[in-house]
């Protein structure tokens, strides 16, 4: 009896404790969740939400006429979440019910996999509940709205199941168009697994603009790891501004492909090109190549505004010291001694053998005498060299133009007394060695003769614009008012039309239209191998029309080891005469100054022009006999190409461009003889053409 007992009251004592045990974890369950409820929720939230940036939408950058040079375009990543309470309820009819619909729909917007294929993903990602199921990467704008449209997504907005997320990428519409100057803004991976976006050129120098200021989006958790966004916990970012550039397109495509022909055909190193506007300043375009190992050309880098040696296109520099220091005039004259002058246990020699000897400056200039100048400025500056050092001060060439882009080089200047200077520096400045500058800074010198004297801060940005509405805008900059004394500025424009018409460059600059230059030819070392490869850096710097110069334009070329061709004319020149030619046919302001072949009526037995107009010509006079009867030749016109008008009346020819929105300029009478755009060549909207008629008339 007693053990009985004894059992008994263990198990009433154990069932005590149990209920007792059990009502305290009552209590507690109870308490957490009203007393600590808020709490643990708010703990277990912030575990499982988190806040992300939304980026802005990047500006856009646009050439002066309004066409984009780069700009964002979105792409989307979809993503599946058929674990979602919206389409698993009443065991997933509603997406059962438009199954084929949306798999029909997949097919035709992706085309990626076929309406089974589709059916069947759909149905596996639902079997297992995945929260997060990649469907697709990188599907364009209109693939998004088209699938946002399908009747099961559009109705069921927040249980669909369908997750879009929103990435953008950098396009540049016209490719390789002067991609390193409107600069890159490229995202990488990094070595530490993060992503990493790199820019230059204008992307770089204005990215604080361009980017805007970043939204956030609030995501949650999921099974895997992954994260879905909340709906409608957006902030919204700030997208950025718009840039409008000084480039224009056309100028651009045709630096660009006159330096890529010259040196594909010469296989060069690395160019440059730049065209500016006189007046203002304005770069209108600037093309920079790089030859790659497999022999093709990309705009690697920005060799526009990286220092070199100039060469002899800084002898324009030199004369213009001692002119307007009244040392020398024009026809003074100086002993070249063949090409070939010792100075202080050094040889100056002129890069082509001449037996000239007593010679005017203004000969020794046109000659490109690298004698001559050396002893221009040994004469004149040898007891004071800081004298010639003050006028590159006044040129700006001691500091960076200040140009809209990062990365610009700084000069470099030997100067009395310093670690670069000995006693050959002065005289090999003379003729543009021992000193480094850009080819931009050389650029504006012969920018500031062309406009008078007055020096222009070279600049690529004309305005931030907001929402279409100007933000800021970017006016010329004047740098200098007058860079030296107007007769010695005469004195220049002389030299340089001099080297034209007769100088080094005479040979290949032979041209129908006035302009006026310098060349220039300088050796360059290859690192630790020095100048026993013979490299040589060939360049040409000048501007157009002679008179009333409305362009200035530099071309820089690095020419390969041992090169059978490398003379500024040479290599350099046919860049410059290919931008300036077309430059005279496209642009009205200077097509008048185009000295035309004479004329001649275009009367002809065979014609072109509208068939049926010919046949109605024809019908009116059928019962004339000739013995040269008319002919009708082929007429091939294609949409978006430039035909070849020669032959044409002005009504069809009118008739023809304006169909494709091509504005015509037109002089003279008669029938086409030229037209300032080739045949074969894509045209753009907007586009003018200018053509020259057979019987010669006075242009308006």
């Amino acid at each position: 009896m007693e053990t009985k007992k004894d059992i008994l009251w263990r198990s009433y004592l154990i069932y005590i404790m149990m209920l007792v045990l059990g009502v305290c974890i009552f209590a507690k369950a109870f308490y957490i969740q009203n007393a600590e409820g808020a709490y643990w929720r708010s703990l277990s939230d912030s575990l499982h939400l988190e806040y992300r940036e939304m980026d802005a939408e990047r500006g856009t950058i646009y050439s002066e006429d309004g066409r984009i040079l780069s700009s964002s375009i979105p792409f989307f990543d979809i993503y599946l979440d058929f674990g979602a309470d919206g389409i698993q309820e009443k065991n997933g009819e509603r997406l059962k019910q438009h199954l084929d619909s949306i798999a029909y729909n997949l097919a035709l917007i992706l085309g990626e996999k076929t309406e089974v294929e589709y059916k069947r993903e759909l149905m596996d990602v639902f079997n297992r509940q995945d929260r997060y199921h990649l469907l697709t990467r990188n599907i364009d704008f209109n693939q998004y709205q088209s699938l946002r449209s399908i009747g099961f997504i559009k109705k069921n907005k927040n249980k669909n199941g369908f997750i879009f997320i929103e990435k953008e990428k950098r396009m540049t519409p016209f490719g390789l168009l002067a991609n390193r100057t409107i600069g890159l803004s490229r995202e990488y991976v990094d070595s530490t697994g993060n992503i990493v976006t790199k820019s230059v050129g204008i992307e770089k120098t204005y990215d604080s603009l361009l980017k805007g200021v970043t939204g956030k989006r609030l995501v949650r958790r999921i099974a895997g790891g992954a994260f879905v966004p909340v709906e409608g916990s957006e902030i919204e970012p700030d997208n950025g501004k718009d840039i409008i550039t000084t480039l224009d397109v056309n100028i651009q495509d045709i630096a660009e492909q006159a330096l890529l022909k010259v040196m594909s055909e010469n296989e060069c190193t690395n160019g440059t090109c730049i065209v500016m506007e006189v007046s203002t300043g304005k770069i209108k375009a600037i093309a920079n190549l790089g030859r790659q190992p497999d022999g093709s050309y990309l705009e690697d880098m920005n060799y526009a505004i990286t220092r070199s040696e100039p060469g002899s296109t800084f002898k324009l520099i030199t004369m213009l010291s001692a002119l307007n220091d009244q040392y020398i005039n024009l026809s003074s004259h100086v002993n070249i001694e063949g090409g070939k002058w010792e100075y202080s246990g050094r040889t100056v020699w002129d890069s082509e053998r001449h037996h000239h000897t007593d010679v005017t400056y203004q000969q020794a200039f046109e000659l490109s005498s690298n004698v001559g100048m050396a002893k221009l400025a040994v004469n004149y500056y040898g007891r004071n060299p800081s004298k010639f050092i003050s006028h590159l001060e006044k040129l700006q060439l001691h500091k960076p133009t200040g140009i809209d882009l990062i990365g610009e080089s700084n000069p470099a200047i030997p100067r009395p007394g310093g670690k670069y200077w000995s006693n050959v520096s002065l005289p090999w400045m003379g003729f543009g060695y021992s000193i480094a500058i850009s080819p931009l800074q050389t650029l504006m010198i012969y920018n500031a003769v062309a406009n008078n004297g007055k020096m222009m801060k070279p600049y690529l940005v004309n305005a931030v614009m907001k929402d279409g509405a100007k933000v800021k805008e970017f006016n010329p900059q004047v740098l200098n008012d007058s860079i030296c004394s107007a007769k010695t500025l005469q004195q220049l424009k002389i030299c340089l039309e001099g080297v034209v018409t007769s100088g080094t460059a005479k040979s290949i600059l032979d041209l129908n239209f006035p302009i006026a230059g310098k060349t220039g030819t300088a050796q360059v070392a290859n690192g630790n191998k020095g100048y026993t490869e013979h490299i040589y850096q060939s360049s040409f710097a000048g501007y157009f029309p002679t008179d009333r110069p409305k362009y200035s334009c530099i071309v820089v070329i690095k020419n390969k080891p041992f090169a059978a061709r490398y003379y500024g004319a040479q290599i350099a020149g046919p860049v410059f005469r290919t931008i300036a030619n077309k430059l005279y046919t496209i642009d009205r302001d200077l097509y008048q100054y185009y000295k035309h072949p004479t004329l001649i009526d275009t009367n002809r037995n065979s014609t072109k022009g509208k068939l049926s107009d010919h046949k109605l010509i024809v019908q009116q006079f059928k019962n004339q006999k000739s013995d040269t009867p008319l002919q009708f030749l082929s007429n091939n016109i294609s949409s978006g190409i430039m035909p070849d008008l020669n032959g044409y009346g002005l009504k069809d020819a009118l008739e023809i461009l304006e169909d494709q929105s091509i504005q015509v300029i037109a002089y003279g009478k008669g029938k086409v003889t030229a037209q300032s755009i080739p045949a074969g060549t894509p045209l753009q909207k907007g586009q003018t053409v200018y053509l020259n008629l057979g019987i010669k008339s006075e242009k308006p």
